[in-house]
């Protein structure tokens, strides 16, 4: 006879995935970037400004270095699990060549991708009930990082009307007992915003004040325009470095997205324990691209000039087009490669027969009709934004906002 705690193993479905997996939201940049991508394949003329990566190949020197590095049959083996010495060195000589910032090689760990990075400093900083301010609009990946890690993210949302950057104030009234750190993303990737050195003084003095540690993502650090220039918050604010780690890579600045190397920059503790997990998840990075990325932080910054030059064309392109769309609000950005325009104006209105009532929905529509993929605001915050990245060619970028101007020029 089956017992009765048998028979009920038998009749309760077992749960398939983790509930905490389960919980975890696709990256809606990479989603609508896969989507773009499946319809060209099919051979629709589709216009996508949803990746967030430079349309430039790696220049050359580094690609001549990983080519002599895949040689070497040194790099053909395991490597230590935090990065290779040499890299870690060139961090730390990056660092301080580029922001001022004074580290040694026992605070670097480096990563497959800033990715890694987020989500080792968020699973090595949280227990399960400590929260995050998270500044909105945010990078998609934030908030899964952080809830992955058992922590709350607290959204902190600044709109058009503020430039997208919170202030102390917001800060302050958002903070409670159970807040233990700060993500701060200067230059920003959904909006372009770029902090002022007294703001990011401000809000790092407000931080140490109250015990906060302060996880700060600089890898746009290099794209910024109008004479503007990205400032570092331990350096602004030296007695954080303590309770502060730096977060960046060569994906944004070198054009090497698919090489995945990034890195975390903290406290000797943090970054020890971050190592041990990095250890037992992944290992030692690729080491060909390890190999690349020395190339890159080693050599000078003229292709990265070059780039700007480029991207700081697109940006006023695509800022004065959208804004002439009636109903559409779009701040100048003053780094990265993001527009974040408001379409509010616009929703709610009838456009060939539909009338979307939330940035999904106008996404949607735009795909659907006029064959442009962007990214819409609820990825990143609120709903009533979409974010288009200007990191492709100028005669696509013309021709994509064109075409998005010719299907809301028919709004009623």
């Amino acid at each position: 006879m089956m017992c009765v705690t048998e028979s009920a193993a038998h009749t309760v479905p077992a749960r398939r995935i983790s509930r905490r997996i389960g919980a975890i939201a696709e990256s809606a940049t990479l989603a609508v970037d896969a989507k773009a991508k499946a319809l060209k394949a099919e051979g629709r003329p589709v216009i996508g400004f949803g990746a967030g990566e430079p349309d430039f190949p790696t220049p050359d020197y580094i690609v001549e270095a990983a080519v002599a590095a895949a040689h070497d049959p040194a790099n053909h083996r395991y490597t230590p699990g935090g990065g290779l010495p040499d890299l870690k060195k060139a961090i730390v000589a990056k660092t301080a060549r580029d922001s001022g910032y004074a580290v040694t090689p026992e605070q670097v760990l480096v990563t497959n991708g800033g990715k890694q990075a987020v989500y080792n400093t968020f699973a090595t900083l949280l227990d399960p009930g400590d929260e995050v301010l998270l500044p909105a609009p945010y990078w998609t990946t934030y908030p899964e990082a952080i809830k992955l890690a058992g922590g709350t993210p607290i959204e902190v949302f600044a709109g058009e009307d503020q430039g997208y950057l919170v202030t102390v104030e917001q800060l302050e009234a958002a903070r409670t007992p159970q807040t233990k750190v700060l993500l701060f993303c200067s230059p920003s990737n959904p909006t372009g915003a770029v902090y002022s050195p007294e703001q990011v003084r401000a809000i790092g003095e407000w931080a140490l004040a109250h015990g906060i540690w302060v996880v700060t993502d600089e890898i746009y650090e290099h794209l910024t325009y109008d004479g503007v220039r990205s400032a570092s918050m331990p350096v602004e604010v030296p007695g954080l470095a303590d309770a502060c780690v730096v977060l960046n890579g060569v994906a944004k600045t070198y054009a090497m997205t698919g090489w995945r190397v990034g890195w975390m920059i903290g406290p000797k503790d943090v970054v020890k324990a971050a190592t041990n997990l990095q250890s037992h998840a992944t290992s030692n990075v690729s080491n060909v691209s390890q190999r690349a990325a020395i190339a890159a932080l080693n050599g000078s910054l003229d292709a990265v000039e070059e780039m700007k030059v480029a991207f700081d064309r697109r940006r006023r392109t695509i800022v004065d087009m959208l804004n002439e769309i009636p109903g559409v609000d779009c701040p100048t950005p003053q780094g990265a490669f993001y527009v974040y325009p408001s379409v509010k104006g616009v929703l709610g209105k009838t456009i060939r027969g539909k009338v979307p009532t939330t940035s999904v929905e106008l996404a949607e529509l735009i795909l659907d009709e006029v064959e442009v993929a962007v990214v819409p605001g609820e990825a990143f915050g609120p709903s009533g934004y979409l974010r288009l990245s200007y990191a492709l060619g100028d005669a696509d970028l013309t021709e994509g906002v064109g075409r998005i101007q010719k299907l809301l020029a028919e709004a009623h």
